[in-house]
């Protein structure tokens, strides 16, 4: 039987329940899940929040949008494929944790390529074509991306060169710190942000190198003693959607979602850029001693640069080739 209206009302109280139904269920919208795996108190995820916002404020609520924060519906290596599956239909990552994928997704995390906010904006910018027709080949579009503050070293004793951390248990958390790692001497630890403090407290890991925000997030005043800021990368969050969800949405919301993405990006450069500061500060004020980097130790670093770069372009093939390239140009 095709349902019309007429037939519908004919079918008295049940169909007038089924036609009011099918009117609340349209008026409801479109709901969807969205999963980063990062603390409430993080800029990344203050970020997420405003952008989340304005979208349902600029659809008047037709798109609301559901946020899982802090690894709570799913953990950082199941982010991705969730969005793909449509576990979920927006998704948040390190995208350099997927370099495993895909050697283009973990550019930005070799060390010193780019040493400054600026020359991080630059990479990303240039790197932003190539990720995206990666992204939409698996069903993926990319919204904005987000730098980390500069990472530096979490240690309990001073860190004079590169030579003190052979032998250390060394958190990893991607492809290219794993191979740092490897390069001078020390144990690549996989660890989660979210399991650092336990991973320190039981003696999995005995150092680190990750941002001052990560620092304060979980509490590195509890299992450190020292932070040495060296600048070592910018790496980038990436926030992305299901195409298939995105191109079902109507013209108006798809725009909705787009201006969105383009004020959260702007205002995540700012919130990065203030919150390297601020987290620096509260480490100092929770009694880590901030060490600034011996000559020694920035030669090292500049050495394992230029290694790393060269391995980095190697395995991107054409594509890594043309963007160290046109970085180094520009």
């Amino acid at each position: 039987m095709v349902f019309t209206r007429r037939n519908i009302l004919a079918t008295g109280t049940a169909g007038a329940a089924f036609l009011m139904g099918s009117r609340f269920a349209r008026a409801q919208g479109t709901r969807w899940q969205f999963a980063t795996p990062y603390q409430d108190t993080n800029f990344h995820t203050k970020n997420v929040r405003a952008f989340v916002e304005e979208i349902q404020k600029a659809t008047n609520g037709a798109l609301q949008i559901q946020l899982h924060t802090n690894q709570s519906l799913l953990p950082m290596p199941q982010i991705k494929r969730g969005v793909q599956q449509g576990q979920v239909q927006l998704g948040e990552i390190l995208l350099s944790n997927y370099g495993n994928e895909d050697p283009f997704f973990e550019v930005d995390g070799v060390p010193l390529l780019a040493p400054s906010f600026d020359a991080a904006v630059k990479l990303a910018s240039l790197a932003r074509p190539y990720i995206e027709a990666r992204f939409q080949r698996t069903g993926l579009s990319l919204l904005y991306n987000v730098p980390w503050p500069p990472g530096g070293f979490y240690t309990n004793a001073p860190l004079e060169n590169l030579d003190a951390l052979k032998g250390m248990r060394f958190r990893t958390f991607n492809t290219m710190t794993n191979r740092f790692a490897a390069l001078v001497g020390a144990s690549p630890t996989l660890v989660q942000a979210s399991e650092v403090p336990q991973a320190f407290a039981t003696g999995v890991i005995s150092g680190m190198v990750t941002s001052a925000a990560t620092g304060v997030d979980t509490q590195a005043w509890d299992y450190c003693k020292i932070f040495t800021p060296v600048n070592f990368s910018y790496t980038n969050n990436v926030v992305f959607v299901s195409r298939r969800a995105f191109e079902a949405l109507p013209a108006a919301q798809r725009t909705a979602v787009t201006e969105a993405a383009k004020a959260a990006q702007a205002r995540g450069l700012e919130m990065a850029r203030a919150a390297e500061k601020e987290a620096q500060d509260t480490l100092a004020a929770r009694g880590l001693k901030i060490e600034q980097p011996s000559q020694a130790l920035k030669d090292g670093l500049n050495r394992i640069s230029a290694t790393m770069t060269d391995e980095w372009a190697a395995k991107a093939g054409d594509d890594g080739k043309k963007l160290i390239e046109s970085y180094r140009a520009a």
